[in-house]
């Protein structure tokens, strides 16, 4: 076995790609064949666009001229900087062979070649087999700790207007003197701002379990370049937000659906300022967005989510929304 960093000629080689693409996809589905998984156009888009607040290298293991196992690192560049994040996937007939184990070290090698002592993953499984399931045992062998659990929810579309409409009138009451408004494929200028500043608190108000973040940094340039490669990956985002009468950003939820037919919604975030909380802004940013989605289009089936298990707050308005739990996304750290 050979393992491989992928080069900027590697990336731009469609071939070598959708090699690397169709190991992930075989691996991350195996006994979950029925959830949603990106295309190959957003998977291009997503690695080949750039981002100036994270980096990411890609390793291929190769058996021969096979690809056998994929993994990513992200390396974030401007917050939380003694931390990366990694993804590994071995293709369902290599497994059992040392490949995963191998591609783990690859990533603390590069992990400490680059001062960072935090390393966090995650993995996708059945409720009744988390703490049992082989992806979690294989974690806590190369040694990695369960940290928290995520919990992936579905709500099937089309929802009757009525019922947006009602939780739309049930929140209005509560939230007098602020504003909703949508927006299709980012914010106005004017907004940017002080919608970077509110999405970059998330991961610290947000429960995280084992592992403390710091406040994301997002500016302008790193907002438009985000747009950019939703673009690129063939989505288009509804940005929903909540705002004051001088018109600053105190809430928001975002909805990235496909360009090019893919009838799946995906949720990417909604969340309130610590400082305008109990004014029923989560649910009244999410009934909006989610009634401008389905006005844009007719055929879209499904949206899909991912919450905490222990935010007690988006998992009520998420259950009252009619969300079902589907999965578990166990998250797991090791400290190097």
């Amino acid at each position: 076995m050979d393992i491989r960093l992928l080069d900027d000629a590697a990336i731009a080689d469609d071939a070598l790609m959708r090699e690397w693409y169709d190991v992930t996809r075989r691996a991350e589905l195996l006994g979950r064949e029925h959830m949603p998984f990106w295309s190959f156009r957003e998977f291009l888009g997503a690695f080949r666009s750039p981002d100036s607040g994270e980096r990411h290298e890609m390793y291929a293991a190769y058996d021969g001229d096979v690809i056998v196992g994929a993994l990513v690192i992200w390396f974030p560049l401007a917050d939380n900087t003694e931390k990366a994040y990694v993804n590994l996937a071995v293709d369902v007939p290599y497994r059992r062979r040392g490949i995963g184990r191998a591609l783990l070290a690859r990533a603390e090698e590069s992990a400490r070649s680059d001062n960072r002592s935090v390393l966090l993953t995650s993995t996708q499984v059945p409720f009744e087999e988390r703490r049992e399931h082989g992806h979690e045992r294989f974690a806590e062998a190369c040694g990695y700790t369960w940290s928290i659990d995520e919990i992936l929810r579905h709500l099937t579309l089309p929802v009757p207007d009525d019922a947006i409409q009602g939780w739309i009138d049930a929140a209005a009451p509560k939230h007098e003197g602020y504003t909703i408004e949508t927006f299709v494929g980012g914010v106005p200028a004017d907004l940017v701002d002080g919608l970077c500043l509110l999405v970059g608190q998330l991961a610290v108000d947000a429960p995280t379990g084992a592992v403390d973040f710091e406040e994301e940094v997002i500016d302008a340039q790193r907002y438009a370049e985000m747009m950019d490669g939703v673009k690129s990956m063939g989505r288009v985002t509804y940005e929903t937000v909540a705002l004051t009468p001088d018109r600053q950003v105190v809430a928001q939820s975002t909805l990235a659906l496909s360009t090019e037919g893919d009838p799946v919604v995906f949720q990417w975030g909604t969340f309130v300022h610590r400082e305008h909380r109990g004014h029923s802004l989560g649910l009244a940013t999410k009934a909006v967005n989610l009634r401008a989605v389905q006005s844009a289009r007719d055929d879209l089936t499904l949206v899909t989510t991912q919450n905490a298990e222990t935010n007690d707050y988006m998992v009520s308005i998420n259950e009252r929304m009619g969300f079902t739990p589907i999965e578990v996304s166990a998250e797991f750290v090791k400290r190097l």
